[in-house]
């Protein structure tokens, strides 16, 4: 962490309230971000009214932007996660450049956003732990094929034990630390996963 960001940490961390946290609000996430990555990344984060989406900086905005669902504290984890495994060229897309099949996928199109979705839910489980809050894998599928629910799981299970034993992505591994000092958690170990997410 370079001093400006030190700095900055640091009074939003005094701003915040403590009290607030306990509540998982919405827009503490989005000043620890915000004060985390906002200058070194030029990317903030963002509550939308709508479906979550990562638009790049443009002429009119000129800060790349992650969007997440309605305000809702889990989708802001999870599109933080998403960015924190995007590579430099795909966050310079519009959503990274990767599809998206809404609700009601066949059994094949499911198979392929679970692939890709690993990843970003492990680290998704492991900012939750890191703020204290519950998690749960999601399968996003509702009206599509029947879904393996404990496979998934499982899956995401098996990659976040492989993130704490091997190292997280640098920019979730940052962000991981960033939570555990606002919501005074401690350091993430295998144990924390060792149950099902709840």
């Amino acid at each position: 962490m370079n001093e400006y960001l030190t700095e900055t940490s640091e009074q939003t961390f005094s701003t915040l309230s403590l009290a607030q946290s306990n509540v998982h609000n919405y827009q503490d996430l989005i000043d620890l971000f915000n004060a985390t990555f906002s200058k070194t990344e030029n990317t903030v984060l963002v509550k939308g009214a709508h479906e979550p989406i990562y638009i790049p900086a443009s002429v009119k905005h000129q800060s790349h932007r992650i969007v997440f669902a309605h305000g809702y504290f889990a989708s802001a984890l999870h599109e933080i996660a998403h960015w924190c495994i995007a590579g430099k060229k795909r966050r310079l897309l519009e959503d990274y450049g990767y599809w998206y099949n809404p609700d009601g996928r066949d059994a094949i199109q499911q198979a392929e956003f679970e692939k890709v979705e690993v990843k970003p839910q492990a680290i998704e489980w492991a900012f939750s732990c890191a703020a204290g809050k519950s998690f749960r894998v999601s399968t996003d599928n509702l009206n599509g094929a029947p879904v393996n629910v404990q496979g998934f799981q499982e899956a995401v299970k098996l990659q976040v034990m492989q993130y704490v034993e091997y190292g997280f992505p640098p920019r979730a591994a940052e962000f991981i630390k960033v939570l555990q000092r606002f919501y005074q958690t401690r350091e993430l170990d295998l144990g924390a996963f060792a149950d099902e997410s709840k």
